[in-house]
């Protein structure tokens, strides 16, 4: 089919990584269970070359952190081709994967079943393609636009597409400690893998890893395997890593249900949410990791070896760099030290801000209304609240943790959400269509008899 610059699309999403593959495949089989044999018109732009998902945290080993039913569209479906299971049956391995008795595949395996399932969707997908402008086109003049028209930066150029509702799904930024640059050998725990896979081994005789949660603790643990010779030291800002609470009255908060208490409650409401229960995700580690590194450091008091070292309440003040030689400069709220420690590669698992789309939407960020502490408001189908000047509709894949709760960004909700945005965007098409049909001419209706 491919993506027309000449079509008005139902819908243009922006990003293609779990979020918008999910509504992508929520789209298709509507399509499929309705008798509207075109379903509704959906094209998505991604910046990266191919899919790719947390491709720098693939590390050997490390499993999913939520349940593989948890997947693109099981919750929405439990029949969908889409599932984890289909993947596994079509892969030959679900026998296999069931006498493994585990519901936590790896992050490999999981990777390559989004891969599998976004492969499906390759004619309505645009990769290496970066939407840098969402506008109002210039034709709408003073009326209320249709459309809005999206800017895509190319590898060849520069396209246009225009699209009666967007769902942006851009991501998460990488946070860093304000001062500090990456480099070459200063790096964000989301690019790992790449910056590692650069260096030689035998050079990094001294590394360090900043941070408090599962990144930190799972990348800590790969530079103690992997260099059997290498200083491994861990800036951890809290009393050592605190456990994540996977209990099962604990994980209800990532239910389905758990979205309507949060948006339909009072702020009592939503706080104590995020009080109660941030330590399911924010800042812990799962109780297999922990476990694991502090067996590791302490074979190695046994052994009456240390290489591995665990640097407790304490925190990055700046980091100097001198040709090949990092400088870090620490400060303990032990004793209000400040030691300095030498490595040839920092790592910094320090979490992500989240999506913000006032960037994207430059001009038109002007129709979308805000809270009382300038946050952007949104309906429950994720969508922003906009002046009437603005009837398109656009939609957060993310960044609505304030209104929906811890689940925003997460896969834990990922085929409800979808479904729900998507069952959205098939409701404003029908009255689209209807308002349309309601406006034409009488004689280009014809007669009924």
């Amino acid at each position: 089919m491919g993506i027309s610059e000449r079509e008005i699309y139902d819908v243009v999403g922006i990003g293609f990584g779990p979020s918008n593959l999910s509504l992508a495949i929520a789209l298709d089989e509507h399509r499929a269970d309705s008798a509207d044999p075109v379903g509704v018109r959906a094209a998505f732009f991604e910046r990266q070359p191919s899919f790719g998902w947390h491709r720098n945290m693939l590390l050997p080993s490390a499993t999913m952190q939520i349940s593989f039913l948890k997947d693109l569209a099981t919750f929405r479906n439990p029949v969908s081709r889409f599932s984890f299971v289909s993947y596994l049956h079509a892969s030959g391995r679900l026998p296999q994967f069931v006498n493994n008795q585990d519901f936590f595949p790896t992050r490999q395996e999981f990777h390559q079943y989004l891969e599998w399932a976004g492969a499906c969707f390759t004619d309505r997908v645009a990769y290496d393609s970066q939407v840098t402008a969402i506008r109002l086109p210039a034709e709408a003049g003073a009326g209320s636009p249709e459309c809005l028209r999206l800017e895509i930066r190319t590898g060849s150029g520069t396209r246009r597409v225009d699209a009666r509702n967007v769902a942006i799904s851009t991501g998460l930024v990488p946070r860093m400690p304000k001062g500090v640059s990456r480099d070459e050998r200063v790096w964000h725990s989301s690019e790992f893998l790449e910056k590692y896979s650069r260096m030689n081994p035998h050079d990094l005789k001294s590394v360090a890893v900043v941070g408090a949660g599962q990144s930190a603790a799972e990348i800590t643990r790969f530079l103690y395997d992997s260099l059997p010779d290498a200083r491994v030291s861990a800036i951890i800002p809290s009393y050592g890593y605190s456990v994540a609470d996977d209990t099962p009255f604990a994980n209800q908060v990532f239910d389905p249900g758990a979205v309507d208490d949060y948006y339909f409650g009072t702020d009592r409401t939503r706080e104590a949410f995020w009080r109660y229960h941030s330590n399911t995700n924010y800042s812990v580690v799962d109780d297999e990791v922990i476990r694991d590194l502090y067996r590791r450091s302490y074979e190695e008091e046994v052994r009456n070896t240390k290489r591995l070292h665990f640097l407790n309440l304490t925190r990055v003040e700046d980091v100097k760099r001198a040709g090949n030689e990092t400088r870090v400069l620490l400060r303990s709220l032990l004793d209000d030290d400040s030691p300095e420690l030498d490595v040839d590669a920092l790592v910094f698992a320090t979490g992500y801000d989240v999506m913000e789309p006032t960037g994207l939407l430059g001009e038109l960020d002007r129709y979308c209304l805000r809270d009382a502490a300038g946050r952007h408001r949104l309906t429950r189908d994720y969508r922003l609240v906009t002046t009437p000047e603005l009837p398109c509709g656009i939609y957060l894949q993310g960044g609505s943790e304030h209104t929906h709760g811890l689940t925003s960004s997460l896969l834990s909700n990922l085929a409800v959400r979808s479904g729900e945005i998507a069952e959205s965007i098939v409701r404003r098409r029908a009255e689209h269509e209807r308002e349309r049909a309601s406006a034409r001419p009488m004689e280009d209706v014809g007669e009924t008899v």
